[in-house]
């Protein structure tokens, strides 16, 4: 089953015409159809060259509250800046490997679904460019059609000035100690006192700020500067009243109101991220089409909030934004120096993934239904897999199968189809945060007979049934991912799935991918078929 890892009220237009039989058990796909942070050509399938020890097997839900441990508390003790003590700005990193930006005109052969726009996006050049090199309208262009793709002219890099740290784009470990509701209630602007229903709930704008945060794992403080910077809701009790409908920017109806748009932000924040990241990005296309390359020796922080502001700003609005007068500046005056807060590395070198079993129990057969795809949004990398329960019946049905404990830890949260687990190692016990070490989100989590917050579970203990709750979705399954120091973690790279001895591997599409163990192989189907099988 697809589940489309958006927040239920999502919806894009190519939903409707989904059929459930022919896309069984899936999460939502959002990205492109060749993602920059996948491979770009069909992976091999990896095989491990061992199994690691499965982890304890239990199946019963312990009401016990959680264990003591040896906790490291996350105190951070930002050094910022005094009246006699200025900060130069922060040192240019190192720079990226960056593809390389084309050089010579191709040929392009138009494909069903294309249009103009999309063929310009894709290659780097304007609407106005295609259409001059090739004497065409617009919307004339016919499938099977050849068009030469010209190059864009070349230009300067874009800034290098360094915004945010990488620490402050995530949801990491130096947002532990920041009060969303009371730095809000402070400010006592006009966030301080709104509020909107989301669903089914009526969410204070500080709740809204926080839930933002939490499902797409990007850092409040960030999201609040942004807001800052385009309205004033922080801090001014009577922003303009043009901000009131569309306080990030983006005027589309679609994403009206607190809760979209800081959700939109927040996706988008995380795309550049995590496209720099995976030095998968080498230019930005502003609003007005401006194409920019990008400057090399920015940080993935940087790079987020570029990414994010090129959809909204031409290219003079643009560069305030990204400059020392805007978002940084915004940020400075809310929470003080944004490289005070710096912690690196948040993926330290060697970084391994604790000891996880598949999310089922013994002897039940499930169905691998989905490799690497999206964790939540569009914007996220490849970090999640999909597994459909055992039965033969499609589409959204109830399922008395349990999603179970991939290792011990405590619950730290649950809830709109989320169970989040904070993951006890010997290297980093649990603190029962979700900012830092290792969690496992699992989503997809029916209500009923949900595992609490606090509870302690220990690996194969029952979190819950599989469901379509939290997101739009064609069918019932368990869609899980990992998260370490609030980055989230792909399955298709460096840091794969284990899971009793199963690797990932991805392919060139999201969705596809593989699962390997001790020679033998499983390739995600979106349905049940014989060779999707697995089994504990």
């Amino acid at each position: 089953m697809r589940s489309y890892i958006t927040p239920t009220y999502i919806k894009y237009g190519f939903i409707a015409f989904m059929v459930a039989i022919l896309t069984f058990t899936s999460c939502t796909r959002t990205v492109p159809a060749s993602a920059p942070w996948s491979t770009t050509t069909p992976a091999a399938p990896v095989q491990p060259t061992a199994s690691p020890a499965g982890a304890p097997e239990s199946t019963a839900t312990p009401a016990a509250p959680l264990p003591p441990a040896v906790t490291t508390p996350v105190v951070l003790t930002p050094d910022l800046p005094t009246a006699g003590n200025s900060f130069a700005s922060p040192t240019p990193d190192a720079p990226h490997n960056l593809p390389e930006i084309r050089t010579e005109p191709v040929e392009y052969t138009v494909q069903a679904g294309d249009t103009m726009r999309k063929i310009a996006q894709d290659f780097d050049v304007t609407l106005e460019e295609i259409v001059i090199e090739n004497g065409v309208h617009p919307g004339a262009i016919q499938v099977g059609q050849t068009l030469t793709i010209p190059v864009h002219p070349p230009s300067p890099s874009g800034p290098s000035f360094k915004i945010i740290p990488d620490s402050e784009a995530v949801y990491s470990p130096g947002s532990v100690n920041f009060d969303v509701g009371q730095f809000i209630a402070d400010q006592n602007g006009y966030l301080a006192h709104y509020d909107e229903w989301v669903e089914d709930e009526n969410l204070t704008g500080a709740q809204i700020v926080q839930r933002v945060a939490e499902e797409y794992s990007v850092n409040p403080r960030l999201l609040l500067a942004v807001l800052e910077y385009q309205s004033g809701w922080v801090t001014q009790p009577n922003p303009d009243a043009s901000t009131l409908q569309y306080p990030v920017g983006l005027e589309n109806a679609r994403w009206k109101g607190l809760y979209y748009q800081l959700s939109w932000a927040a996706d988008n924040l995380n795309r550049g991220y995590y496209l720099w990241r995976f030095s998968a990005e080498n230019t930005w296309r502003l609003a007005d089409e401006t194409i920019i390359p990008v400057s090399p020796v920015i940080n993935a922080g940087t790079a987020a909030v570029q990414e994010m502001f090129a959809l909204v700003d031409g290219l003079a609005d643009w560069e305030e934004a990204v400059s020392e007068d805007g978002v940084y500046a915004t940020y400075n005056t809310l929470f003080g120096f944004p490289f005070g807060r710096s912690i690196e590395p948040l993926i330290p070198a060697g970084l391994t993934q604790p000891v996880l079993q598949l999310p089922f129990e013994v002897g039940e057969v499930w169905n691998f239904t989905g490799g690497p795809h999206i964790a939540w949004g569009d914007g996220s990398p490849w970090a999640a897999l999909d597994f459909a329960p055992p039965g033969n019946q499609v589409g959204c049905v109830t399922s008395n199968a349990w999603v179970v404990a991939m290792a011990d830890g405590p619950v730290v949260r649950a809830e709109w189809g989320e169970v989040i687990q904070d993951i006890n190692t010997p290297e980093a016990p649990a603190d029962g945060l979700e900012q830092t070490g290792w969690v496992v989100f699992y989503m997809h989590i029916e209500t009923r007979d949900r595992v609490e917050p606090g509870t302690y579970l220990h690996a194969g203990d029952r979190i819950g049934h599989p469901s379509c709750e939290g997101g739009d979705t064609t069918g019932t399954h368990a869609h899980v991912a990992r998260r370490y120091n609030g980055e989230w973690i792909s399955a298709d790279r460096d840091l794969p799935f284990v899971m009793d001895g199963w690797v990932s591997s991805g392919a060139s599409a999201a969705y596809d991918g593989y699962l390997s163990k001790d020679g033998n192989t499983l390739e995600a189907y979106e349905g049940r078929n014989e060779t999707s099988k697995i089994q504990r």
